[in-house]
């Protein structure tokens, strides 16, 4: 089942905690999540998870909601537009989750545990030394009344548990995965809150699935464990149980699990980095999951059109950089030189993007090399700044850096007497390749391609005049002659 009936419409969310960068491991889920909604006409819920006073930061709250808009992924709810079943933060939302604790804790369904550091270690040490899954024996569950008063009236540190039934099968359906199950006796009296208006991850995420009217949850398959605790969390509570999807993790190209580091680096740094967020949703998108014609390149439109959670593997998705390059230089490749043009202009000097007419060309003829936006910088340099070389560099092959320099000259004469308005790629060559046709191609257009860029890899000759124009040709021409004519100064005369 992954729909439910028209008076319980289609609703997920996504919940990240601002306790670090936004990484790409939150931007699949909600990707997915959006997807899903969209989809099926449903809502799009973000949710942030910061009940952790010590590690969440508004800092990172608003990268995260900045990172997913700069995706085109908005939501229907959330903590900066609002909603019907807000607030959208769960430091918020404390009298909510004080009702349903103070219910658990009335109905004998959870309890005060006061128990120490020191006696919880001793309690796992003695357990595992037996061979046993670790897991609380239930020492403070029959506390009578007045001794739970009293250590409270002496303000003794404590949380709170659930009461945690034996032999209970907790078993749900996955849309992904089929239908998982574990026992209750696995589990143990889970502490599910710090104080009466505090709860911990498993039981905030119950109450505000529950009170947001979330239907499905479509979330890491590292959520599995989490899954049977918070089943067990809606039955103590009599609350209906929503559906759930587990996504698979991300691997690396030899099937290993893909290290934090790798995973969680910050969404934010793709982008700095030169990515562009269509290459990264399409790249994401596949990660995990693969349309029904196996196309590749997809656009959000397409994207909704062709989603299903059927098709969402239950392996692994391969996380490859040269896949998401390839991407990448896929979606440079398709802009418009216009705005390639204005996305460039972020990563270059002042200097370049004041030069319109050399931007544009330096653009059109670099971009099929392009991976990444900032790729851009190192590959077209030569255009703006000569940069030095070395002078061996000028000679083709075995050909001696004297007939270098005989058809660099030759070639000079020519274009020194063509017109600025004829100084174009096809009209340059239409003269020049003739000359190089009698000469030899790589004799001819290999000095002058490496005088004119300084490099070893770079656009034709023809296109690269084009560029610069005459006068700054002609000037790198002369730059290239004189360079042969300093080592050929220092060459020592034969006998």
């Amino acid at each position: 089942m992954t729909e439910k009936t028209e008076k319980q419409p289609i609703r997920v969310r996504i919940a990240p905690s601002p306790t670090g960068h936004l990484h790409l491991g939150t931007v699949r889920a909600a990707l997915y999540n959006y997807l899903f909604a969209k989809k099926e006409h449903g809502s799009f819920v973000v949710r942030i998870e910061d009940t952790d006073p010590g590690r969440s930061l508004s800092i990172y709250e608003n990268e995260i909601l900045d990172g997913l808009k700069s995706l085109g992924l908005h939501w229907d709810e959330g903590p900066d537009i609002g909603g019907p079943y807000g607030p959208y933060r769960q430091t918020e939302r404390g009298d909510i989750y004080k009702k349903y604790i103070e219910k658990l804790l009335t109905e004998k369904k959870a309890y005060y545990c006061f128990c120490s550091k020191e006696e919880l270690e001793s309690q796992r040490g003695a357990m595992m030394a037996n061979g046993l899954t670790p897991r609380y024996t239930g020492t403070c569950r029959h506390l009578s009344d007045e001794e739970i008063s009293d250590n409270l009236k002496q303000n003794k540190s404590s949380v709170i548990r659930l009461v945690v039934p034996l032999g209970i099968e907790l078993a749900f359906h996955d849309i992904i995965r089929g239908t998982i199950s574990v026992m209750s006796d696995t589990i143990g009296d889970m502490v599910i809150a710090r104080n009466i208006s505090t709860p911990l991850f498993n039981l905030a995420n119950v109450i505000d699935d529950y009170e947001m009217k979330i239907s499905h949850i479509i979330r890491g398959e590292d959520h599995i464990t989490n899954t049977s605790k918070q089943l067990l969390i809606q039955r103590m509570l009599g609350l209906d149980e929503v559906l759930y999807a587990h996504l698979p993790l991300v691997l690396t190209p030899d099937r290993k699990k893909l290290s934090k580091r790798s995973l969680e680096t910050s969404f934010v740094e793709y982008l700095k980095d030169g990515y562009l967020p269509e290459a990264l949703l399409n790249f994401l998108v596949l990660l995990g999951w693969s349309s029904q014609d196996e196309q590749e390149l997809l656009t959000i439109p397409e994207m909704i059109e062709r989603f299903s959670l059927k098709r969402v593997q239950k392996s692994g998705g391969i996380f490859n950089m040269e896949k998401l390059d390839w991407f990448n230089a896929q979606y440079i490749k398709a802009l418009p030189i216009k705005e390639l043009i204005e996305k460039l202009k972020v990563f270059v000097p002042e200097e370049w993007a004041m030069q319109t007419h050399l931007m544009e060309r330096a653009a059109i003829l670099e971009r099929e090399r392009m991976k990444k936006l900032s790729d851009f910088v190192d590959l077209a340099k030569f255009f703006f700044v000569l940069g030095e070389y070395d002078v061996s560099l000028l000679g083709w092959q075995k050909v001696s850096l004297a007939v270098s320099a005989d058809h660099l000259s030759g070639i000079r004469n020519l274009l020194s007497n063509e017109s600025d308005v004829d100084f174009t790629a096809a009209h340059l060559e239409a003269v020049l390749m003739p000359v190089a046709e009698k000469l030899g191609r790589g004799e001819v257009l290999w000095p002058l391609r490496v005088a004119l860029c300084g490099e070893r890899n770079s656009p034709g000759p023809f296109d690269i005049l084009e560029a610069l124009g005459k006068e700054e040709s002609l000037r790198r021409i002369d730059i290239a002659i004189a360079k042969i004519a300093g080592e050929l100064s220092r060459e020592p005369v034969s006998p």
